[in-house]
């Protein structure tokens, strides 16, 4: 099953968090986000993306993100074609290598991640549930099958 796209409001409102780093304030992001600079595949232009981390790590460091939009998003697929990328995370811009999580990781990562939210819980789920076209609740069985159909992947700092 294929990720469900967002509208247009969605799109706008997910663009947000690009212009706090274009205007150099990716500070007051901190460890949320990151923004992911790719080549695109096709056109050869600097593409920018932002992306939830759902876990931190400060060994490494490395950030664990979600795919939301499936393994033919974009940026996914611009990352394989040309995988020198670079992240900006907080202030520190670094050059990533990047790994698929396995499933067994990745239950865990969203186990973690879960708990931290737990505020936010209706809110995630809710638009989990969008992007995976069936109803997401949290549970354990629905953590396994989010994660077989949603990648999470980890950037990690080149040295």
């Amino acid at each position: 099953m294929t990720a469900t796209r967002p509208g247009r409001a969605l799109r706008l409102l997910f663009r947000v968090p690009v212009l706090f780093y274009r205007c150099r304030c990716g500070w007051l992001i901190g460890h949320r986000f990151l923004l992911l600079i790719q080549v695109g595949r096709r056109t050869g232009l600097r593409r920018r993306t932002v992306l939830e981390i759902i876990e931190y790590r400060k060994e490494g460091p490395e950030a664990v993100v979600m795919n939301a939009y499936g393994a033919n998003s974009n940026w996914l697929r611009n990352i394989r074609a040309t995988p020198n990328v670079e992240v900006v995370i907080g202030s520190k811009r670094l050059t990533v290598t990047y790994r698929f999580v396995d499933q067994w990781e990745a239950v865990g990562v969203l186990t973690r991640y879960q708990r931290r939210n737990r505020i936010i819980a209706p809110i995630m789920r809710s638009v989990l549930s969008h992007f995976l076209g069936w109803d997401y609740d949290g549970s354990e069985e629905h953590v396994r099958r989010l994660v077989a159909q949603l990648p999470l992947i980890a950037f990690r700092a080149l040295p």
